[in-house]
């Protein structure tokens, strides 16, 4: 069995089938999925999804593309929210200076607030960094977010960067890219990371893992990155789904 620690089954991708899309799930030993809600529509639909399906979880938050229209009015109805028992982490909330649309500024400002909130309500924070690392890290060690620990999720960082959020309890949680062809980055980190610190997860939509890469993803596909994963470490797919399960079990409280 498997957790899928960070899935969009929240978007308008999944509008026609999202009935089949989860039975595909079960299907391949998905057991639980994390739907992750950044924004007032997706968190939203997150909270209906929680409350519809035993196995499908809850993360809330605000996205740092973003960031510039969130308001402290958005803030404290996440916190309020995030008192249901199935939401189990605060995000995806970090940095992304890929896109233009939220000023530095702006980002650093939400991203530190969100962790106070994570705080304030004892949740795991899920970060998502984008070209952003260095600044990321940094604010995450002037807040103590060791305090709370969570997800770098869809790590796209170096070893480097792995072992100091790992030391400041945060596991390190791969995708689809650790599946592509030519990404020996990910693939290095698969391999460099604790396993009692080491998370899978989709993105999906987005992130589709080999070979059904420029498709739609979906939960299911989760196993190819823990098959892919196991592979690398020299493991069998049963030992790595057992430890990843583990470990989002603990992480999540779930």
């Amino acid at each position: 069995m498997l957790i899928d620690t960070h899935v969009h089954l929240n978007a308008h991708q999944y509008d026609e089938d999202l009935e089949e899309v989860i039975s595909r799930a079960r299907d391949n030993g998905i057991e639980k999925m994390v739907v992750i809600g950044c924004d007032r529509p997706s968190i939203e639909r997150t909270m209906e999804l929680i409350e519809e399906y035993d196995d499908i979880y809850g993360v809330i938050g605000w996205h740092p593309v973003d960031a510039i229209d969130c308001t402290d009015a958005d803030l404290d109805w996440i916190e309020d929210l995030s008192k249901h028992e199935k939401i189990v982490g605060i995000g995806e909330t970090g940095l992304d200076y890929h896109w233009d649309k939220s000023p530095k500024d702006i980002q650093k400002e939400l991203f530190r607030k969100q962790l106070a909130l994570a705080k304030r309500v004892n949740l795991p924070i899920i970060i998502h960094n984008r070209e952003s690392t260095a600044d990321c890290v940094e604010i995450l060690k002037e807040e103590n977010a060791q305090d709370i620990g969570g997800i770098m999720h869809a790590f796209s960082a170096d070893e480097q960067t792995a072992d100091d959020i790992i030391a400041m309890n945060f596991y390190v949680s791969l995708g689809g890219p650790v599946t592509f062809k030519n990404a020996q980055l990910p693939k290095d980190i698969a391999v460099h990371v604790p396993l009692d610190r080491l998370l899978v997860e989709t993105d999906a939509p987005y992130l589709t893992p080999h070979p059904y890469r420029g498709k739609r993803n979906e939960p299911a596909h989760v196993k190819l990155v823990a098959e892919k994963i196991a592979e690398l470490r020299g493991m069998t797919y049963e030992d790595l789904a057992q430890a990843t399960t583990e470990n989002a079990k603990r992480l999540y409280s779930i």
